[in-house]
């Protein structure tokens, strides 16, 4: 509130205000909208291009087992089919069979395989690492080699969660190293039935240390899952149970999301190994990854902070120049506030500060030639307006219509009461009518229908009124308390002093002059000719003497209501009277058409 305070009471805040709005907001919508679009280009390339990392290692690793599954190849040898088939080779047929072997590893150069072994239904086996073997139990006790002579047309890739086949079966095992086996089943050439398997196994490092030379990000790590979702290699940093789960991000629809459930944001992908089956799962911090459109962030913190620093600058060097004679206009115009009309303004320069200096001064010698007038006129007026609210609020009536109220209550008048009181009430509410000198033609008839309400309850054998206003008059805007001074004096000096009942009608037009004329009429005691010659005198006067105001029906009433319309509309408007002894009197208010103001 006290910034507001201080910028609503000072140029140069505004200044400063305004030089830092137009400098920074444009920028700062610029630079949102900047960063809003490099962080999604920015975003969106490091996605892509940790994704096509993730794909890369994956198709790395289909290209590992399609090299390696070459050697599979060694099932159509007829050597192999007849070691498989036979019970009785030689120790030259086994070694026919470990040359085969080297060649197909010479061919293919394939240095990550460990062990090549072959294996008939029998557990009779040959391989590179024991020779010729046989088996304790049978082979087909193996999930892996059972499931093959089912599905004889599949390769199994086994990871090294599982263990190799062969270790399953006679508790073979590598010296410090896991395996990858890669297996199928051999056919006999004619039938297609199944004679035996082939199994290959090769070093699970060479998996690793794709996945450890593959980076992501500073501290982004990929690993390998298994169809179901189980971790089978990680990085080497990393134990398997501070993996994250893969099951979401391999059952998520795009294969991709952000998680924001633990800590800091982290993007979590997956690629699929079309040849394994295995799912190579990329976990990378969020932050990491959008490093760049953070530095365009700062850029534009920076550029804003430079461009403030830069405004606040160059409003202290304008505003030296500029508002140094605005502040010496405002120290005289505080002068003059304060009744000093002597304190007019040295101008200097021919621009529009000067300008308005000369104006000012201008001003001042107008203003100490109205000065006095304006005083007069202004006393004037708060006599006139004194004497209205005396005539509103007249003791007398309020007490009158208070013992009215009193004793309606005693004899039990319940309506009478409630209707009076809501009388009472309308009409002081729109007599104080919150402070304001305008009100609706249509407030002006509630009072003054509220005001003969009170009146006819009083007075109910000798009064009754008429009102007739035309509608299209009810939204102009009238002087208040215009029509109620006319009709108590129709009541006082009027109706109270005739014989029998009397009536008062209020009629309301517009003229062609756009003037609205308001007539006032009643029935009772007129004046004579004398009275009235005197009353229409003392409506020309400035002020009523008060000798005459005595002696005249109605002269302090009308003489408000006449003095308060000409302060307000002008000399050419106000009250004119017409009366007759003993055939009533008629007053005509004439007041120009206004519109109705807006409280």
């Amino acid at each position: 509130m006290k910034l507001i305070n201080w910028i609503a009471s000072s140029l140069r805040a505004k200044l400063l205000t305004m030089f830092i709005i137009l400098t920074c907001v444009p920028l700062v919508a610029v630079g949102l909208v900047s960063y809003q679009k490099s962080f999604q280009t920015v975003f969106g390339n490091s996605k892509a291009s940790s994704m096509i990392a993730g794909e890369q290692l994956a198709r790395d690793i289909d290209l590992l087992f399609e090299d390696t599954g070459k050697l599979l190849e060694l099932g159509n040898d007829p050597r192999v089919l007849h070691f498989l088939f036979s019970q009785s080779d030689t120790y030259e047929d086994a070694k026919d069979i470990l040359k085969t072997m080297d060649s197909y590893l010479d061919t293919y150069n394939d240095e990550s395989v460990l062990n090549i072994s072959i294996i008939n239904l029998y557990g009779r086996g040959i391989s590179e690492r024991r020779g010729v073997f046989q088996l304790d139990r049978n082979p087909l006790r193996n999930p892996h080699f059972a499931y093959l002579t089912k599905h004889p047309d599949e390769v199994l890739n086994v990871p090294p969660s599982q263990s190799s086949p062969l270790d399953r079966l006679d508790g073979f095992q590598y010296a410090d190293t896991d395996v990858i086996s890669i297996m199928t089943a051999v056919k006999q050439r004619i039938t297609h039935e199944v004679i035996g398997f082939i199994v290959i196994d090769i070093d699970d490092q060479l998996v690793g240390r794709s996945i450890d030379g593959t980076k992501l990000g500073e501290t982004g790590f990929f690993y390998v899952a298994d169809s179901e979702g189980s971790p089978i290699f990680s990085p080497s940093s990393m134990r398997t149970g501070q993996l994250p789960a893969a099951n979401d991000v391999i059952l998520h629809p795009e294969r991709q999301y952000i998680d924001s459930s633990r800590g800091k944001p982290k993007f979590i992908f997956a690629a699929e190994s079309s040849r394994t089956g295995w799912h190579i799962i990329g976990y990378v911090p969020l932050q990491e990854i959008v490093k760049e459109a953070n530095s365009i962030r700062q850029m534009i913190i920076i550029s804003v902070i430079l461009s403030i620093v830069f405004a606040i600058t160059l409003h202290f060097f304008i505003s030296s120049r500029l508002t140094r004679p605005v502040q010496l206009l405002k120290n005289k115009m505080q002068l003059a506030a304060s009744g000093y009309l002597e304190a007019k303004v040295v101008t200097t320069g021919k621009d529009e500060i000067a300008n308005l200096s000369n104006n000012f001064n201008i001003m001042l010698g107008k203003i100490k030639g109205l000065l006095d007038q304006s005083i007069k006129e202004q006393e004037e007026m708060k006599k006139a307006e004194l004497r209205a609210l005396q005539a509103q609020i007249n003791p007398h009536f309020l007490y009158n219509t208070l013992d009215s109220i009193v004793w309606m209550a005693e004899a039990g008048r319940n309506k009478q009461v409630i209707l009076l009181v809501e009388a009472l009430s309308k009409l002081f509410r729109i007599s104080l009518s919150k402070g304001r000198d305008w009100i609706s033609f249509e407030k002006e008839l509630e009072h003054v229908h509220s005001y003969l309400v009170i009146q006819q309850m009083r007075y109910r054998d000798i009064l009754d009124y008429e009102i007739d206003m035309d509608p299209a008059l009810r939204h102009y805007s009238i002087l208040k308390t215009i029509l109620q001074p006319v009709v108590e004096n129709a009541i006082y000096h009027g109706i109270k002093n005739r014989r029998g009942k009397g009536l008062i009608r209020i009629v309301g037009r517009g003229t062609p002059e756009k003037d609205i004329l308001l007539l006032v009429e009643d029935n009772g005691a007129g004046m004579s000719a004398e009275k009235l010659e005197t009353l229409r005198r003392n409506l020309q006067l400035q002020q009523l003497p008060e000798e005459t105001g005595k002696e005249v029906s109605g002269g302090f009433g009308l003489h408000n209501v006449q003095q308060r319309i000409r302060l307000y509309y002008g000399e050419e408007y106000g009250v004119t009277v017409d009366s007759e002894e003993g055939a009533g009197t008629k007053v005509a208010i004439r007041i120009p058409m206004r519109e109705e103001q807006s409280p």
